[in-house]
């Protein structure tokens, strides 16, 4: 990682307040007291459904969209001319291509830490799954970018990621078990293409690169397949961004331009009119509201399922995160919430897990691995009958500080808070110094 004095300019303030409640949210789900007493809302749904956790997610891949756009928008403004050129695009590439091996090389040094037993990594995972996205996505818009009708590009790929999805799963035969909704159900849990796929996956990396495992042994919930919708939630996000792009300052008028960087031939450059901050607003609104219905009409024939990413899931989502963008757009972007004392005490928390937000994951995994290494004796709380026997710092601290009568889902929970709290104090000392990590 590498550190710069201050954030990215023209930074839409809802966008990280956004970021950071999701950060947090993240935390707090990922890392409950005790997992036999937990919330309903605080947990996945067990297969098809949906609950306040299965938001998550795909609500981060979205912002990641809305964050490509709105980088790639800052660092071509910045560039010679503020025109992206074929020398800035290539350029632009390998800067997305880096960032994403660097998610994925965390993700891997935090699969093997503490110990490093390199025999069962588990390669997918949520940061694969974030680099993967955040790749794909990038290089999509790059290649768009000074295109016409960029926007009708991005929405005709996003439909053909969801179709095409809906329509692999539901038509295409599962080697060994038959043709989904005529030999089995749609979305049997292990008897899906998705889950075929993860665990031929799985086999090949044991085969050739002598490591793998799957998080559910006979599929995995950031699977291979799965991470086409995925990549579509991501586009909407981009979309999203070029939306937000158009409100947030004046677009260019598309001209012809040339190149003094290169000798290639006169390419032109498209942009869309500016918008007001109100016709953004009921942008958000409309299209937030008619993909949640869409999914929702959509689940009867394909359920919202967050471990198989269905096309449903994603719009359902995905409406759900537009509704959510537009309410902290209007609060901080266009009613300015954050110029007055009450709101700017009651955003700060969320700008400062928004600033750094895969530092502040990174940190939580490093802080659950390290406290689940540690040993220390249980205790007469924990084991009168052997206080010496060895437990993980992690349970020892919810034993003997949150749970010492009885362990529900309220001292569960109250860890869950408190642990958050502990990982935000590292992104507060960055905020401080006026760090913010890129990777």
């Amino acid at each position: 990682m590498q550190s710069v004095a201050k954030p990215a300019p023209q930074r839409v303030l809802s966008v990280d307040v956004l970021r950071g409640l999701t950060i947090a949210l993240m935390i707090l789900v990922n890392d409950p007291g005790d997992w036999s007493h937990v919330y309903a809302q605080l947990d996945h749904s067990a297969w098809n459904g949906f609950t306040l956790t299965d938001f998550v997610f795909p609500n981060f891949l979205f912002l990641v969209g809305v964050s490509i756009v709105l980088s790639l928008s800052s660092r071509i403004a910045r560039s010679a001319g503020g025109i992206l050129d074929p020398t800035g695009k290539r350029s632009l590439a390998l800067h997305i291509l880096r960032r994403a091996f660097t998610i994925f090389a965390i993700k891997m040094f935090l699969s093997a830490f503490p110990h490093f037993h390199l025999g069962h990594l588990r390669i997918f995972g949520v940061l694969t799954r974030i680099a993967v996205c955040y790749l794909v996505a990038g290089l999509i818009c790059l290649a768009v970018w000074n295109t016409r009708h960029r926007a009708r590009t991005l929405v005709a790929i996003t439909a053909v990621l969801l179709v095409g999805y809906w329509a692999i799963m539901r038509f295409v035969p599962v080697p060994g078990f038959g043709v989904p909704t005529h030999a089995m159900p749609i979305l049997d849990p292990d008897r899906n293409l998705a889950a075929w796929l993860d665990r031929g996956f799985n086999a090949f990396t044991r085969a050739w690169l002598h490591t793998g495992s799957l998080y559910n042994h006979t599929r995995d919930p950031e699977g291979l397949l799965s991470t086409l919708p995925a990549i579509a939630t991501t586009l909407i996000g981009c979309l999203t961004g070029l939306w937000l792009r158009r409100a947030n300052g004046p677009d260019p008028t598309p001209i012809a331009r040339h190149s003094e960087r290169s000798s290639e031939s006169p390419y032109f450059v498209f942009a869309a009119p500016q918008i007001s901050p109100s016709q953004c607003l009921r942008g958000l609104l409309s299209v937030g509201t008619s993909c949640a219905l869409a999914g929702l009409l959509w689940s009867h024939t394909f359920p919202v399922n967050k471990n198989l990413w269905t096309s449903s899931y994603v719009l359902f989502s995905a409406g759900l995160s537009l509704l959510l963008l537009a309410l902290c757009y209007w609060l901080i972007d266009i009613r300015r919430l954050n110029q007055k004392p009450l709101g700017k005490a009651l955003l700060w928390p969320w700008l400062v897990f928004g600033s750094n937000a895969i530092t502040a994951y990174v940190v939580s995994d490093l802080f659950v691995e390290i406290a689940l290494w540690i040993k220390v004796p249980a205790g007469a709380l924990v084991n009168p009958a052997n206080p010496a026997a060895p437990i993980t710092a992690w349970l020892w601290t919810y034993r003997h500080i949150f749970a010492r009568h009885d362990s529900t889902q309220v001292t569960s929970v109250a860890f869950a808070l408190a642990f958050t709290a502990v990982c935000f104090l590292p992104n507060w000392l960055l905020w401080r110094k006026k760090l913010f990590l890129k990777v």
